[in-house]
């Protein structure tokens, strides 16, 4: 479908309908493509003509979202973001690996495979810490270490997970006000950013965890961090968190499927129809 745009999905969340909105705003025809009706051969190019030229790519899952993508890029499709991206950025370690590498500011970051591994870590580290899975999103199995005794609770309860769990991911916590930064970077600009507040008695700003944003001016610090994360892992649409440290602006994650729905309204910018935009540049070329 020369010259069009798709888009895959696997829930059809608030920002997947307001980029259906923008994409009619637009009188942009958007191809629909649910994830969980879809099967690929992997030998079949014929059906590359069931997808259109340029692909936005907003499924949930980590996994389906590298799969998909890359099954859709072997048949020739442009996909936003590509799965180089989405399979670095969706994997915890690998994007702070790639972030350290830049010299870009993260927090201190240290992986151990055992129990015993990650409570040495720990002393390394120092209380409080941050335990995160490496693949995982909205705060989820996201946990505090205050101390050696809620380690060995928290660290020996991971060790009945899945083995994906048992990839001990430890952060320094940072001393930082009760709010974090997103900004959105689309191709070579910052267009918004954001406060994101923890709700009461939570110290997580995820949104989906009833977390609140404000409006946040874009500085030329937020935006020369911002782009040079962005560009660490290529050109794409990106939500890139950081936070106010003691020591100036330090980057934690860079979402390749980012989420939008209250930072529309409170920014008053139009990111999906931004969104839109870029990709029909892409078309373009």
């Amino acid at each position: 479908m020369t010259g069009s745009i798709g888009m895959l999905y696997d829930q059809l969340r608030p920002e997947e309908r307001l980029l259906i909105e923008a994409a009619k705003r637009k009188s942009l025809r958007l191809g629909l493509h649910d994830s969980e009706k879809l099967y690929l051969d992997i030998k079949n190019t014929d059906q590359e003509e069931l997808f259109e030229e340029i692909v936005l790519q907003r499924c949930l899952s980590y996994f389906r979202s590298v799969h998909l993508t890359s099954l859709l890029e072997n048949k020739g499709i442009t996909v936003i973001n590509s799965s180089k991206i989405a399979s670095v950025c969706g994997n915890k370690l690998l994007a702070s690996m790639k972030l350290e590498e830049a010299n870009i500011p993260t927090p201190h970051t240290v992986v151990a495979f055992s129990i015993e591994a990650a409570l040495k870590a720990l002393d390394e580290v120092g209380y409080p810490a941050v335990l995160k899975p490496v693949v995982g999103s909205w705060g989820r199995l996201v946990a505090p270490l205050r101390d050696v005794e809620s380690a060995k609770a928290i660290l020996e309860d991971r060790e009945n997970m899945f083995p994906i769990y048992q990839i001990y991911y430890i952060q320094e916590m940072i001393q930082r006000p009760s709010r974090d930064i997103r900004c959105f970077v689309i191709g070579n600009s910052v267009v918004a950013a954001i406060y994101r507040y923890a709700p009461k008695d939570d110290w997580r700003t995820n949104t989906a965890r009833g977390g609140h944003v404000e409006s946040c001016k874009v500085t030329s610090n937020m935006e020369e961090l911002a782009l040079r994360a962005a560009k660490v892992f290529g050109e794409g649409v990106y939500g890139v968190d950081m936070m106010e440290s003691e020591n100036g602006l330090t980057i934690h994650e860079v979402n390749y499927t980012t989420e939008f729905r209250n930072s529309v309204p409170a920014t008053g910018v139009d990111i999906p129809g931004l969104m839109l935009d870029f990709a029909i540049q892409k078309v373009r070329k």
